[in-house]
């Protein structure tokens, strides 16, 4: 820089002194230093116009006018700036198209949407599975394309940890998952792949497990009868404790096939297929007299805390079956003579439903696996207790149709609490503002 002026003030020093020089030897050097002045401004400012020219109506493929000198050098150095930008918007043009080559490949439908919630790009997939049009979608809120009310609370809970299923938005006999990652600030970037196959494999292991178990139902309905027909006739001890152990057993498969077919009909779908107002002080009552009756030996002491404000919408035999398993676990795992707490209440989070016992507790590499079925973290203890194993399997797909979440803590000798999270939509309203507590 400090070169170019110095150069542009030799120059201009230069065509002065002999403007000068030559006006005197006429006898006008003011007339002649004026006249050299205006040329060489006239010549500067044509090359300054031929440069503006090719600024402004540049296509980043026409080539700099050619000049000598000062403007010569600026010309070649800008000639050199374009190549280098040319050969960088090449390069990215490059990585873009093979960009949206590979995502084209993909058998996953892609969305980048924006901090308004606005699609900003999607790949041919997403055209395909979800029906986008680029010429008039593009751009456009993605509530306003994917209008299912259960996408719609997913996308507002912003908790994207688990994917969730739904029916596709073109055939409905499809069925598509969702999961949406956050990146940026405030963007999203939406998946979205057919799992149609998938969800029929379920629907086969599903039907055959529920017609499995739909079928043990008849012949262990014969044992049991044949059961208790014997055991109400005289016979030897020894014969009445073998009946007694088939009974007590039988019962159990019983239970087994019924706790079968319910987890078999939760996983048919993910969502309630309709959201009714329930009366969850009733249920919660009817659950501690049941646990008071299943723990009768055990003389334990039950709570019973309930925010009289609030209610809970969705299927009334899903929410008691979920409820009376956390309590039963409670009644089943806790020595004679301990706590036992349940509570509902609501705060801004939305509603919570708790089960606190201090009983022996579960060690904390058990607490990830407790919600797979058939999984015990002591076999011996859960088949006296005459458990299934399917308890915690069938609270989290009810809590899952439900929109809910299922937290555990525990810690060994301490006892366990396990508390059920309801979103604020899934909430109805009383009138009654109390808290009852029953003892």
């Amino acid at each position: 820089m400090g070169s170019a002026n110095h150069n542009l003030f030799f120059r201009l020093g230069l065509i002065s002194v002999i403007a000068l020089a030559v006006g005197f030897l006429l006898d006008a050097p003011g007339w002649t230093l004026a006249i050299a002045l205006l040329v060489w401004s006239i010549l500067e400012l044509r090359r300054f116009r031929q440069l503006s020219n090719w600024v402004h109506n540049n296509d980043d493929q026409a080539e700099l006018p050619e000049s000598k000198g000062r403007w010569g050098e600026l010309f070649d150095g800008l000639s050199r700036l374009q190549r280098r930008q040319n050969s960088r918007e090449t390069l990215l043009r490059g990585v873009i198209d093979r960009f949206q080559q590979s995502s084209s490949a993909l058998p996953d439908a892609i969305i980048i949407i924006d901090r308004n919630n606005n699609m900003e790009w999607w790949n041919e997939t997403a055209s395909r599975l979800l029906g986008l049009r680029p010429l008039t979608d593009r751009g456009r809120p993605v509530m306003n394309l994917l209008r299912d009310p259960r996408f719609i609370r997913y996308y507002n809970r912003g908790q994207y940890t688990d994917p969730i299923t739904l029916p596709s938005p073109v055939k409905s006999e499809f069925s598509i998952q969702y999961q949406i990652t956050r990146f940026g600030d405030g963007d999203r970037l939406l998946v979205a792949r057919d799992v149609s196959r998938l969800i029929r494999l379920e629907q086969t292991r599903q039907d055959f497990v529920a017609n499995a178990s739909h079928e043990l139902r008849t012949p262990l309905t014969v044992i049991r009868g044949y059961l208790e027909t014997f055991l109400d006739n005289e016979m030897p001890q020894h014969m009445q404790r073998g009946l007694k152990a088939m009974q007590q057993q039988a019962r159990r498969m019983e239970n087994l096939v019924s706790d079968l077919l319910l987890l078999s009909r939760l996983e048919a779908s993910q969502a309630v297929s309709s959201e009714q107002p329930i009366q969850i002080h009733s249920i919660l009552r009817h659950i501690l007299d049941a646990a008071k009756e299943l723990g009768r030996d055990k003389q334990q002491n039950f709570k019973l805390e309930m925010d009289q404000k609030f209610d809970l919408c969705g299927q009334e035999v899903e929410l008691h079956s979920a409820f009376s398993n956390l309590v039963f676990n409670a009644v089943r795992y806790t020595q004679t003579g301990g706590d036992i707490s349940i509570r509902w209440w609501v705060d801004a989070k939305g509603g919570h439903f708790a089960v606190t016992d201090n009983g022996p507790g579960i060690e904390s590499i058990h607490l990830p696996r407790l919600t797979e079925r058939f999984y015990r973290v002591d076999e011996s203890r859960s088949s006296a207790s005459g458990g299934t194993g399917l308890g915690l399997a069938i609270v989290k797909h009810v809590l899952v149709r439900h929109g809910g979440e299922l937290t555990i803590n525990s810690k060994l000798n301490q006892g366990s609490t396990f508390c059920c999270h309801f979103p604020t939509e899934m909430l109805s309203h009383q009138d009654d503002n109390d808290l009852v507590k029953i003892s």
